[in-house]
């Protein structure tokens, strides 16, 4: 006997356009709250004259005019440069120290772990290890220095030196991190791809660079943006190994921020506001002609 068919409801004719937005809504809700609404009010607070507390005064441009017209952000700005181009090291030491843990030795696993322990020690820990390593009376680093030429230096309390010095620091941990990322995509190759290159007579740098590389552009993205990020960002070892000195030095932005936003200096939130855009901003730049790049060359493929 024929039977009265009931219309489908909505969500069983919608079921497969609807179902991807449902699971996607969770995480799109985060991201809005902590991370599109915090930019959109530092923006914001940029533009007024607040401590934190009291009633906000509109300044307009003067947090930035005022921040042109500071030697302290000049500073900050070259040491973040600085920061930035010799922190990207990390990918290529990442890449290398990948490529030698990825083979079948005795003993790799062990190796593999101590090329790991530095990325799960706090940064915290990282700044203590190497104000010890650099110190002049016992550290390590400056025994070897005074053995070979006959005379002490302070890096963290030299002008000249204290920048990179932090920078090694930082690259210690952050190599360990690219170096994850890249054992993970090189346990991902296309194994046919690298025999039919070997097929082919392609060896070593030929091999690597035409054939591992490619498939690594997604692991090679990943680092790019975390380690830029991670420059620009640099606060945890500037503050613990030399809290901004010797006399500014060693400054950066974000050291620079928490300094007049949070510190003894005056809670000048709108004006801490200000350095923070002016440091996403750099950010941004980067990353997005990084990301440019990237899909040219996915294009072009």
């Amino acid at each position: 006997m024929p039977t009265n068919s009931q219309p489908a409801g909505f969500w069983k004719r919608n079921q497969m356009k609807i179902a991807p937005y449902v699971f996607l809504a969770p995480g799109a809700l985060m991201f809005l709250i902590y991370v599109l609404i915090p930019i959109v009010q530092s923006i914001w607070i940029s533009f007024q004259d607040w401590d934190g507390l009291g009633p906000k005064t509109w300044v307009g441009l003067a947090n930035y005019v005022e921040l042109l017209d500071d030697d302290t952000f000049y500073v900050a700005l070259k040491n973040n440069l600085l920061w930035l181009g010799l922190y990207l090291l990390a990918i290529p030491m990442g890449l290398a120290a990948a490529l030698f843990l990825n083979q079948n030795v005795w003993g790799i696993r062990l190796y593999k772990s101590l090329f790991f322990f530095p990325f799960v020690i706090s940064q915290v820990v990282v700044g203590l290890m190497f104000t010890w390593f650099y110190a002049p009376d016992f550290g390590l680093f400056s025994q070897a220095i005074k053995w070979l030429t006959g005379s002490e230096v302070a890096i963290l309390a030299d002008e000249r030196y204290v920048t990179y010095g932090i920078i090694a620091a930082g690259l210690w941990p952050q190599t360990a991190y690219c170096m994850i990322l890249y054992l993970t995509g090189l346990n991902n190759l296309n194994a046919e791809q690298i025999e039919a290159a070997r097929m082919d007579n392609a060896r070593g740098w030929r091999l690597l660079r035409h054939v591992i590389l490619p498939q690594l552009a997604p692991a090679t993205f990943i680092a790019m943006v975390v380690t830029v990020i991670g420059a620009l960002r640099s606060f945890d070892l500037v503050s613990i190994m030399t809290a901004g000195g010797p006399y500014g030095s060693s400054q950066v932005l974000s050291y620079f921020m928490y300094e007049q936003a949070l510190s003894e200096y005056g809670y000048r939130m709108g004006y801490g506001a200000a350095i923070a855009v002016v440091l996403f901003l750099i950010m941004m730049v980067f990353i997005t002609l990084f990301i440019v790049r990237m899909i040219a060359q996915e294009r072009n493929r």
